[in-house]
């Protein structure tokens, strides 16, 4: 039987923050105590609907930066229209249209 891990490196995956916070981020490693980001961005109301905004506004974008896993409800790989929608939000490149709705 192989077992497939639920993401990898450069994967978008989301984390639930136990201060409520849904981060969407690039997965870039984990060990027993940590899971390294890149890219964090929260997700935030707006009046537009949902919205991603920096999660942190005093660090560089493209930092690495290590979240302890006990402050952490739940890490999954991020559907793919708000995946899509991150990586043309970080990266620049128009993803393929979507139709996700918040």
């Amino acid at each position: 039987m192989i077992i497939e891990a639920p993401y990898k490196a450069n994967d978008a995956i989301t984390l639930k923050i136990t201060g409520g916070d849904e981060v969407v981020a690039r997965f870039v490693q984990e060990d027993n105590d940590t899971i390294t980001i890149q890219k964090p961005l929260a997700l935030v109301a707006s009046q537009q609907g949902m919205a991603l905004a920096p999660f942190a506004f005093t660090i560089e974008l493209d930092a690495k930066i290590k979240i302890n896993k006990s402050t952490v409800v739940f890490v999954y790989k991020t559907q793919a229209d708000m995946a899509n929608q991150y990586m043309t939000s970080t990266s620049g490149v128009q993803a393929a249209p979507s139709n996700f709705k918040l």
